[in-house]
């Protein structure tokens, strides 16, 4: 056959198809589910938010609250907000440690030669860590009704806290990302998120009020974003009274400053976040 007839045969053959992946909500659900097997498997990886924030609630309502004075009278009501906020700010440890682990292991790198998208590992991280840091949250709720804590608002301020609380927690996830795709071992990323985000969560009004505090600290903790979301819940939920007017702008109006600080931090740390994971993956 001469070559103009090879020629003709390979045009006129259609070009094999190349195998098409699942649809990107099937994607994302298929991580959600390994990182959550994960979890059944290894049940001892829920005791930061099942023993952990019971642990934080007793210590804190029973140890301390004698010796804190809270705006509005229970320091119960008054604490539960801050502890709940504390564990959604963890959700950036557990992404980033998770995250980290499946890249030091190479699994990312076996995700990549699979029809996916590189980003349905990234939301399929965030998502699990988001139910991983909620079921934290019903426990402490729970935990919160046995020492005296309630919501005092309606349904619709109940359900208002805690969607502050879980778009707070998706601001978190980027920090997770981060720290979880530039940094190259576990080890790293562990010693770096408790030495960073652990006192960030004390340098707030989690556990005390800022007006105790110096001068000085007390306009860090009233500027930490921490404060405006559990300054928020506490008013939504009815467990203190507005902000006097001597505190800073944030606190004065939680709700907006939280969403303010949502939308400012996702736009400031997600294109840095896409950038050091995309870095960490090509190649």
């Amino acid at each position: 056959m001469s070559s103009a007839n090879i020629s003709g045969v390979i045009t006129e053959q259609e070009e094999p198809a190349r195998p098409l992946g699942p649809g990107f909500g099937r994607q994302v659900s298929t991580m959600v589910r390994r990182n959550l097997t994960h979890i059944k498997r290894q049940p001892e990886n829920l005791t930061d938010v099942t023993i952990q924030p019971i642990m934080f609630v007793v210590l804190f309502a029973y140890v301390f609250g004698g010796a804190i004075s809270a705006p509005g009278g229970s320091y119960r009501e008054w604490l539960l907000p801050g502890i709940m906020a504390q564990t959604m700010t963890f959700a950036a440890f557990i992404v980033a440690a998770g995250l980290s682990q499946d890249l030091e292991k190479g699994i990312v790198d076996r995700f990549r030669s699979l029809p996916i998208s590189r980003a349905s590992v990234l939301v399929g991280r965030s998502v699990s860590s988001i139910i991983h840091s909620m079921i934290g949250i019903i426990v402490m709720s729970i935990t919160g009704l046995f020492i005296g804590w309630k919501i005092h608002g309606n349904i619709a301020e109940a359900l208002g806290g805690y969607l502050l609380l879980l778009g707070f927690g998706f601001a978190m996830i980027w920090i997770g990302i981060l720290v979880g795709s530039a940094l190259k071992s576990v080890e790293a990323v562990n010693g770096v998120m408790f030495v960073t985000v652990f006192p960030v969560t004390f340098l707030a009004n989690t556990f005390a009020p800022p007006e105790s505090m110096p001068t000085w600290l007390r306009t860090i903790a009233e500027w930490n974003p921490i404060s405006a979301v559990v300054q928020g819940m506490r008013e939504l939920w009815g467990n203190a009274p507005a902000a006097g007017a001597d505190a800073a702008l944030p606190l004065q109006h939680p709700v907006i400053a939280t969403l303010i600080w949502v939308v400012v931090l996702t736009a400031v740390l997600a294109p840095l976040s896409l950038r050091a994971f995309n870095r960490r993956t090509s190649g």
